[in-house]
């Protein structure tokens, strides 16, 4: 009689995300709970082509619910575009006695899974981006512990700016969505917020910068995405040739927001994606994501979810310059 248990493997790849880590432990535990086994890939693809596995039991994930980033650490992976080391890895996940596959990780991880369940293998995959531009998902895993993060380190900033009456410009991550830094400016009361998505120019910064000082604000803050149509730096140097009121700084907030403690909600969020991923998998979905909508969570077809993106909703951007005034 076959007693072999269900064998998941479960992989971050791509960008870390804060929450990876509890939405690993809950996989491992979840499985547990059903009498499946959970092998760890380390280091995302990579590690899939190269066959670096691990167990994990209930044990291995315990303390870790607290801990941002991944125990077992991410990469990306130009190798695994090719067919020749899909093939390798799948090769290897056999050799190690997986029958499904969870990856945590964003559009391009999920691209990845996709790719795997072409191939014939069960996958489920996870939204894991703290840029939240995933197709299906109403929020990603690392979208509010990252969030919290920049409010803390702009709210912070602005107690100097309104000391010294500067213009603060703060980089946030984003280069092909302006989400982090338009929820950013309206939780932390921004003065303007540049994105991606609505290109502006240095004359347009400036006038916002000078009418901020001529109604008589103590500073300015300004929020810049990573992938806005003017860079931070070339602003900085053009606000200080203008006579906008303040003087002005700049702040790269840079992989800080990546990283730290997940907050309350970043955990449960994780937790409940990672239990849903392992009843997916066990009632043999496959090329599946797991998706909030709304209150509830949804499995979405990864063929909808690559090659999209989750676009900033306007009524947001439309806040932000309504609560900036």
């Amino acid at each position: 009689m076959d007693d072999k248990k269900f064998t998941i493997g479960i992989l971050t790849s791509g960008g870390d995300s804060p929450g990876m880590n509890p939405c690993i432990r809950a996989a491992v535990r979840a499985a547990a709970e059903n009498n499946a086994q959970v092998i760890g890939v380390m280091n995302g693809y990579e590690g899939l082509i190269n066959g670096e596995f691990r167990p994990l039991g209930a044990r291995d994930v315990g303390g870790i619910l607290q801990r941002g980033g991944t125990i077992l650490q991410t990469r990306r992976s130009e190798r695994f575009l090719e067919k020749h080391f899909q093939r390798e890895a799948i090769r290897n996940m056999n050799g190690a006695g997986m029958d499904g596959l969870i990856v945590i990780g964003g559009e391009g991880s999920l691209r990845g899974a996709h790719a795997l369940a072409e191939q014939g293998v069960k996958v489920i995959g996870l939204p894991g981006s703290i840029d939240n531009d995933i197709w299906g998902t109403d929020i990603a895993i690392g979208v509010d512990t990252a969030m919290n993060t920049i409010m803390d380190a702009v709210d912070k900033l602005r107690d100097t700016a309104s000391s010294h009456g500067r213009a603060f410009l703060v980089e946030t991550m984003g280069r092909g969505s302006g989400y982090l830094a338009v929820m950013a400016g309206i939780v932390t009361g921004a003065e303007m917020i540049l994105i991606p998505e609505v290109p502006v120019t240095v004359k347009e910064v400036a006038k916002s910068v000078d009418d901020a000082y001529t109604r008589g604000k103590t500073h300015a803050i300004i929020i810049v995405a990573e992938g806005a149509s003017v860079k931070i730096a070339d602003l900085a140097k053009a606000l200080d040739d203008m006579d906008v009121g303040f003087s002005t700084r700049v702040t790269i907030l840079g992989h800080i927001q990546r990283g730290g403690s997940p907050t309350a909600y970043e955990r449960m969020l994780a937790s409940r994606l990672g239990v849903r991923a392992v009843e997916a998998i066990l009632a043999g979905e496959t090329d599946m994501m797991v998706g909030v909508q709304g209150r509830d969570l949804a499995l979405v077809p990864l063929t909808e979810v690559t090659g999209r993106t989750r676009p900033v909703r306007p009524e947001y951007i439309e806040m932000a310059h309504t609560l900036a005034r």
